[in-house]
């Protein structure tokens, strides 16, 4: 019994192992989006063009949304959970949600406006790629919207520790992709895909939405709460880095994208393979161990914080490097599973290289809640912008003679260079 009790869904392992099953889930989801979306379009170009559409709005989400909800939701949410103060923990979620629902959507429509003229500046795809690409690109900034309102729900259902709905909703959201793919695309073509994607992130909304109600949650208009601001002051850093770290995929995507037909595909899809493993190790930890370390230090418990973060190190490292090497021995099955044999040889020296981060990424994703628990996102910026840098600087700088190749090397450089930036930064005793 008492080691069961360690599996509870309160416990790191637990949460854990919750997180875990439903990212591994996630992200056989995914593959089989992948696989459909290669089957279905086996030329790449399309593939290509669906996944590039999305790094734009992707980047104002991170940058103007999940900067905020990832650091400050959690730790300001737990202050209350704490307290047991569940009606001030629901304004503060509606206030939240009327500010970035309002802010995001301004951004949006004007983003839409401008995307004819920008999408030559963001990609080197031309005639009808372009003219598919700039549509793309605007459901992909609908999605995002709707994204708004998920993230923020899934950001109360990780304070209050309900992993199960938190995981499951992601999955959904995916099957909408699939669904879109193989039964949408005989009657809308190429639209297929992209109409699927927005049913499914319409669903992932309603379920999250679902669980808050049955915990009492009533959404209500609230323009504003107290806490806003400090949220607000607690995300700039952050969104500076995330800007860096999707300016990065962006630039990726652009190095790619003028190379052979297939190159976008197959650094994006590798780069899945590597967050199957990320996800049920790295992520699903890391995750798990934020709520219980913002708990513990909105309580001053610096002993029990500490514990949290030694165990959670051991553990990521116990599971992040087998992770790894069974990815890469497993490369062949991935070929075969995104259907992708025809570039077999590249693909697999591609896996190989995002296998080797896997390790420094889990890590920085744990070191970085450490900081954010303490509420301090301004030393896990800098080496988030760091990482972005050095990322970019390599792959541009090897692109010529290495090609696609390039892209995975500078992503897992970058990496460790985070990494041994923030283990040296790392809070050892935390002020009361």
């Amino acid at each position: 019994m008492k080691l069961l009790s360690h599996f509870a869904q309160n416990r790191i392992l637990g949460g854990a192992a919750v997180l875990a099953v439903t990212q591994f889930g996630a992200s056989v989801v995914g593959l089989i989006r992948d696989r459909a979306l290669t089957q279905t379009f086996p030329g790449l170009r399309t593939v290509d063009v669906y996944i590039a559409s999305f790094r734009p709005s992707d980047l104002l989400f991170q940058i103007f949304i999940m900067a905020g909800f990832s650091v400050a939701l959690v730790p300001l949410l737990a202050r209350y959970h704490v307290e047991r103060d569940e009606r001030e923990m629901e304004r503060l979620l509606n206030g939240v949600l009327f500010v970035s629902s309002i802010g995001f959507g301004v951004i949006g429509l004007t983003l839409t406006a401008l995307m004819p003229w920008l999408a030559a500046y963001l990609t080197q795809f031309t005639g009808e790629d372009l003219a598919l690409y700039i549509q793309f690109a605007r459901l992909a900034l609908l999605t995002n919207f709707l994204f708004v309102f998920a993230n923020a729900y899934g950001q109360y259902l990780l304070t209050v520790q309900r992993y199960w709905v938190y995981g499951l909703a992601p999955i959904l959201y995916t099957v909408g992709t699939i669904a879109g793919t193989y039964w949408l695309t005989p009657f809308y073509g190429q639209y297929g895909p992209m109409l699927g994607t927005v049913g499914g992130a319409i669903i992932c909304v309603l379920t999250r939405l679902m669980a808050l109600l049955v915990r009492g949650y009533r959404p209500r208009i609230t323009p504003w709460h107290a806490d806003i601001g400090e949220l607000g002051l607690m995300m700039l850093p952050r969104m500076i880095a995330l800007a860096m770290l999707y300016v990065e995929l962006l630039v990726f995507d652009a190095i790619a994208s003028g190379m052979p037909a297939g190159s976008v595909t197959v650094n994006a899809y590798t780069r899945n393979f590597q967050s199957v493993v990320l996800g049920v190790s790295g992520m699903a930890l890391s995750l798990s161990i934020f709520s219980l370390l913002s708990q513990a230090a909105a309580k001053k418990e610096w002993s029990r914080y500490g514990i949290y973060l030694r165990k959670g190190i051991l553990y990521l490292l116990a599971l992040t490097i087998p992770g790894g090497i069974a990815l890469v021995l497993l490369s062949p099955v991935a070929v075969w599973l995104v259907h992708l044999e025809s570039q077999e040889s590249l693909f697999t020296l591609c896996l190989l290289l995002y296998a080797l981060s896997i390790p420094f990424e889990s890590l920085n994703h744990l070191f970085a809640r450490a900081f954010f628990a303490l509420k301090d996102t301004t030393r896990p910026a800098i080496f988030n912008v760091f990482n972005a840098v050095v990322a970019v600087t390599i792959a541009w700088f090897f692109a010529p003679r290495l090609g696609v190749l390039s892209l995975p090397l500078g992503f897992t450089i970058g990496h460790v260079v985070q990494m041994a930036g923030l283990a040296v930064m790392l809070p050892k005793k935390p002020e009361a």
